[in-house]
């Protein structure tokens, strides 16, 4: 996204961030050229050119500009930041590294944080952000100012603050799908110590995936209902958040919050195709008469008459179409989520040498009790609790002492999660809960951290940092099954589809699970500055995500080690051009790896393999005139996996003369001989990580028409190149999205005096739709499918804005 538009959002940046700041350093900011953009990534205002972390920074104009309205935008503002998303779970991939379980007990690879408060849970990203001031896109781990869970990067969404001065904002947009998107926001002074703001949200639209009616059906024995037609994927949500900040003395500030949000929608159904159909599936020995499929671990036929093929050459995705295609069998589900939080942060500066500053938040998420995910062919996922709370809080001292800038600092964060599920499908006329989960799980992680910078000379400066965390993780997990040695469970089999009582289940387990571990992660640096205008960085730092378990076992953390090089240039008479240009190299151990072969006990994540990966990334922005703006980024990205040992999800065959019957408890391996005590797991050694294409290239072109009193109109056109990428670790032909692109356009007008503003634009010029999920599941008999889902369609519409 281009560094535009700095002189009216450079003084709101600097006085959201006042609450950190000494008082010298926030009259400084507000002082600073209007070409300069402050960020606060490294806990301090600083210029983002004197800042060595390869980021990106969005203001709040630029935001709207981009129609950025919730994390599923991030992409819109950060073109080298992937996302996976999974019927409303958002899990974010930066250089290669990311989630791709949404497990109660697993957690993230990039850091998200709001004015400081962490978050965690990738089910509460999906809740709308608003009111935003800038967001900053942090690439790299950033294990010792941020911590775990960060080997990928962070990201920092930063809210408008109130100010001492009476201001009002306010927009309203229309487009195609009836999209309705209302912000506003006022701010009220409180005399001189500082002042109050309320800002809220709408945000509406359909579906985005059209679903045909179809008649009623008989399938397999089950009589399925009729369904009316529909769309998936759309949208309502809204929130309300109250501020105050106050600064009743020059040396303290206090800022508080508290927001509430809720949404309600469609999850996007998968589109899928059944590997059981007539021309599609396998049928002999060698897995050759279905085009696409490949027979794996040939001892299975042998020892267990089970011929096992993978899916990995199928062309079923060149015949879906992406923007309608049949819903499952049961229909579309329907969700609705709320989140409340409260965060603050207080700042005492001391004297010169030091200020002491808190942060910290409360959050809660729920989700309604009863409602259900449906799911290809025949499934249904009900979810009868999902509540979580998060508690985060940071105690830091920082400041400059003979010229030595120093921060240290203790964090703590506390989460509670209660998920209770149900997995239900249908075995002939029967309605089955083939699985029943309850999940108690409280986690804790404690850390101390500290960073210098001492300068070596006049140019030179030397960067070291060191973060001692500890986690401990808790958790009770209760699984039931309908199935086991005295007949089906009544309750589960044929029983209400309702919240159980674990004490009346005939076939449960109960497993009471624990992990704990401690971590030093590190950075050390070296700043080379000759100018203002240049820096040259190059650094070694760490991160890591942390362990956890399954209903089988834990695992432990995955740890990233990064070598990084960079150089950002400012230049122009007026400081009016930027260039950067990085490279870095990472050292990615005991990845995370997460598969589903038992539905009866849940993902299963496992210590899989390291990677090696390396890119180089370069940016340039140049204002050609004073009315126009050009921008561009090249991304290139080489990843791969050095060492993958995970398992096959399979598609059985019997072997000639047997019944089916033989594959009935085939879904997946872990081992490819199954004559011998010692596992031989499946390499995946040279396969590509998920959602890292391996280019990346942006350009884009801002002209303003100065028509003098009458106002301005700015012509805006951005475009976006993404080479090919694949949805899982697999890299099958069916999970590989191919090369695209995605273009945006705008026309904004605006008065002299900049009140307000009317914008026409249009996103996905192209209307192309990527995959965001992608992957193979067999679940049981004759419940062979590959699955998809898709990223968003061309919209277009107009906006009006006002400011005062």
């Amino acid at each position: 996204m281009p560094k535009t538009l700095y002189t009216r959002t450079l003084l709101a940046s600097a006085c959201a961030l006042a609450f950190a700041l000494p008082a010298h350093a926030q009259e400084a900011a507000e002082e600073a050229d209007p070409n300069v953009i402050i960020v606060t990534a490294q806990n301090r205002a600083q210029n983002v050119n004197d800042v060595p972390i390869a980021i990106n920074v969005v203001n709040a104009e630029q935001l709207q500009q981009a129609g950025f309205s919730n994390m599923n935008d991030i992409g819109k503002i950060a073109p080298a930041v992937q996302l996976n998303q999974d019927q409303g779970t958002i899990k974010v991939t930066v250089r290669g590294v990311g989630t791709n379980s949404n497990d109660e007990s697993q957690d993230t690879s990039v850091v998200v944080n709001i004015d400081g408060e962490y978050m965690n849970r990738p089910q509460a990203l999906s809740i709308a952000l608003f009111d935003l001031d800038r967001v900053e896109v942090l690439r790299g781990p950033q294990g010792t100012l941020y911590g775990r869970n960060s080997t990928g990067g962070a990201i920092n969404f930063i809210t408008r603050k109130p100010g001492k001065e009476f201001a009002a904002n306010a927009s309203a947009s229309y487009g195609n799908y009836n999209a309705v998107r209302l912000d506003g926001g006022v701010t009220v002074p409180l005399g001189d110590i500082g002042g109050v703001r309320v800002a809220g949200f709408y945000d509406e639209h359909d579906g985005y995936i059209k679903h045909p009616a179809r008649a009623a059906y008989n399938g397999g024995g089950y009589n399925y209902p009729a369904f009316a037609g529909g769309r998936s994927d759309d949208n309502k949500s809204y929130g309300v958040r109250g501020s105050v900040q106050l600064e009743p003395t020059e040396a303290l500030t206090v800022y508080l919050a508290g927001e509430y949000a809720k949404r309600e929608f469609t999850p996007q159904a998968f589109a899928s195709a059944d590997l059981n159909a007539a021309g599609v599936r396998p049928t002999n020995a060698s897995c050759s008469t279905a085009s696409g499929f490949t027979a794996v671990a040939p001892l299975y036929a042998t020892a267990l008459n089970q011929v096992l093929c993978i899916p990995n050459e199928t062309n079923l995705l060149a015949g879906v179409n992406r923007g309608e295609y049949a819903a499952p069998a049961f229909g579309l589900g329907k969700l609705s989520q709320d989140t409340y939080a409260i965060r603050g942060r207080v700042a005492y500066e001391v004297s010169d040498a030091l200020t002491i500053s808190y942060i910290g938040g409360y959050r809660k998420f729920e989700g309604t009790p009863g409602q259900f995910l449906t799911l290809p062919v025949t499934y249904r996922s009900f979810g009868w609790d999902q509540r979580t709370s998060t508690q985060s809080h940071e105690l830091r001292f920082n400041g400059e002492v003979n010229g030595i800038t120093y921060q240290v600092g203790g964090f703590y964060f506390k989460e509670t999660v209660n998920a209770e599920s149900s997995f239900v499908t249908t075995f002939g006329p029967n309605v089955v809960t083939l699985s029943y989960f309850d999940r108690d799980i409280t986690s804790e992680s404690k850390s101390a951290f500290g960073q210098v910078e001492v300068p070596l000379g006049e140019t030179l400066t030397a960067v070291g940092g060191l973060r001692y965390t500890e986690n401990s993780r808790d958790a009770l997990y209760r699984n039931a099954s309908p199935f086991g040695a005295t007949g089906p469970d009544p309750l589960l089999f044929n029983g209400a589809i309702s919240s159980k009582n674990f004490a009346d289940l005939k076939y449960k387990t109960i497993f009471p699970l624990s992990s704990k571990e401690d971590k030093i992660t590190w950075l050390a640096g070296l700043n080379y500055k000759p100018n203002s205008d240049t820096l040259v960085f190059a650094k070694v730092s760490t991160g890591f995500k942390g362990g956890g378990f399954d209903s089988v076992g834990d695992y432990k953390p995955e740890t990233n080690t990064a070598y990084e090089l960079g150089w950002k240039q400012t230049f122009g008479d007026k400081g009016q051009h930027q260039f950067n240009l990085g490279g870095f190299y990472y050292d990615y151990k005991d990845l995370q790896v997460s598969v589903l072969l038992d539905t009866t006990v849940g993902g299963q994540t496992f210590n899989a393999g390291k990677a090696k990966i390396w890119g180089i990334e370069a940016s340039a922005d140049f204002a050609l005139s004073d009315n126009d703006r050009f921008h561009a980024s090249v991304n290139y990205l080489n990843a791969e996996y050095k060492e993958l040992f995970a398992q096959f999800n399979v598609y059985c065959l019997p072997t000639a003369g047997n019944p089916q019957s033989v594959c009935n408890s085939r879904n997946g391996i872990g081992d490819l001989d199954p004559t011998t005590v010692a596992a031989e797991q499946p390499n995946f050694a040279g396969n590509r990580p998920a959602f890292s294409p391996e280019w990346v290239i942006t350009a884009g072109y801002d002209h303003t028409f100065d028509f003098g009193d009458a106002g301005t109109l700015r012509a805006s056109a951005n475009t976006t190149f993404k080479s090919k990428y694949f949805t899982d670790f697999y890299n099958y032909r069916d999970g590989t999205q191919t090369a695209f692109t995605q273009t945006d356009v705008s026309l904004e007008y605006k008065p002299e005096n900049e009140r307000f503003s009317i914008t026409a634009f249009a996103k996905n010029l192209e209307n192309e739709r990527p995959l965001t999920y992608g992957g193979f599941t067999s679940a049981g008999p004759n419940d062979d499918v590959f699955n998809w889902q898709f990223g968003t369609p061309r919209t277009y519409g107009v906006r009006l804005a006002v400011d005062f």
